[in-house]
């Protein structure tokens, strides 16, 4: 399918194109995380998860965007938490009283899902669940646990904002984390105004970075633990809106492989504004380097340095260079973007939408 580049500087045939209204709700982040911390307020999650310091932290991975939100928030909460944060498919078997869990879905079938869900909260540990308010997993849970449901309606793939929302929510409560979500929320909608469809390319981050992304295979390489987190979402977002495959790494792991890092190196030498498309006709897309950066300060900047080195043409994306937040701020507008990137990408390539289908050449 050919990229209809043109259509994403044409607001009304982006709008056209984009008839479910997938842009709109993805620039709904900040209300997601808003109404999220509603609910937790009003269910009171503060004071029922203040009983203490827990033994551990469960996180709790499910397909879908569960899968990468799980990820991202290990990221943040684990390297500053007293107690041992766990990543996991399911609940362990060791789960016990002392414990808090927490798990997103979208799928209230997940039936794997509620039975452990329903073990842990049977043996006691402290669960929050962020998830539809109806079917069997907000039932495992329901009267021994809290369930944060959607309040702003948008589709699942788009749900990045809430799950991360709840999730530090019960890092927060539990003593874990001391995350100011209601300036997370405000920089979701200062990223998403600047998004805006109506911005021209030049000036729209998230356009910008699809134009970067179009005929490539996107290298979304992490250059610390958190910006690994988002591109991890970055990539399902791009497979889930443009059906676009990116790989995943963080930098030094990506450039210990040695075809790929050769690959890297050769394109990001090739890769300059005198390049013809036309030398590369018949070949496979060429890959498209681009280092993620959320953490600052000591290691972190001397990774960003060694890797510019490395790969001198890549393209570095790092809100800390824009915005002042902290890590959970940073790593949420930086999602969003990449998340409006592959939306728009994917508009432009016509795998979603309508009107940004464009018909083969013919002789």
């Amino acid at each position: 399918m050919a990229l209809d580049d043109s259509l994403l500087d044409d607001p009304a045939r982006l709008a056209d194109a984009d008839g479910a209204g997938l842009l709109r709700s993805a620039a709904m982040a900040g209300a997601q995380v808003r109404s999220t911390v509603e609910t937790a307020e009003e269910l009171q999650l503060g004071e029922r998860m203040d009983v203490g310091r827990p033994r551990s932290l469960v996180i709790v991975s499910r397909p879908g965007v569960g899968h990468a939100a799980a990820r991202l928030l290990e990221s943040l909460v684990a390297p500053a938490s007293p107690v041992p944060v766990v990543l996991s498919d399911v609940v362990p078997s060791w789960i016990g009283a002392l414990d808090a869990v927490f798990a997103h879905t979208d799928d209230p079938f997940d039936r794997e899902l509620a039975q452990s869900l329903e073990r842990a909260a049977r043996y006691g540990a402290g669960v929050v669940l962020s998830a539809p308010p109806d079917g069997p997993v907000a039932s495992a849970v329901a009267g021994r646990g809290l369930v944060l449901a959607p309040r702003v309606p948008v589709p699942p793939e788009l749900t990045l904002p809430r799950a991360l929302a709840a999730g530090l929510l019960t890092a927060n409560a539990a003593g874990l984390s001391s995350t100011d979500l209601g300036a997370l929320a405000d920089r979701l909608d200062h990223e998403a105004e600047r998004c805006h469809p109506g911005h021209e390319s030049f000036v729209n981050p998230a356009k910008s970075l699809a134009l970067r992304w179009a005929d490539h295979i996107p290298l979304l390489w992490g250059l610390d633990a958190v910006a690994v987190g988002v591109a991890h979402h970055a990539a399902y977002a791009l497979a889930a809106h443009a059906a676009v495959v990116a790989d995943v790494a963080h930098y030094r792991q990506a450039l210990s492989r040695p075809a790929l890092r050769r690959a890297a190196t050769e394109v990001s030498a090739e890769d300059t504004i005198f390049a013809d498309p036309e030398d590369r006709a018949g070949e496979s897309a060429p890959v498209r380097v681009t280092l993620l950066a959320v953490t600052t300060g000591g290691e972190a900047d001397g990774s960003r340095h060694r890797a510019g080195e490395l790969l001198p043409s890549a393209d570095v994306v790092a809100p800390a260079d824009e915005i002042v937040a902290d890590d959970a701020g940073r790593a949420a507008v930086l999602a969003l973007r990449c998340e409006l990137a592959a939306l728009y990408l994917g508009l432009a390539a016509g795998t979603i939408g309508g009107a940004g289908r464009v018909a083969p050449a013919t002789a």
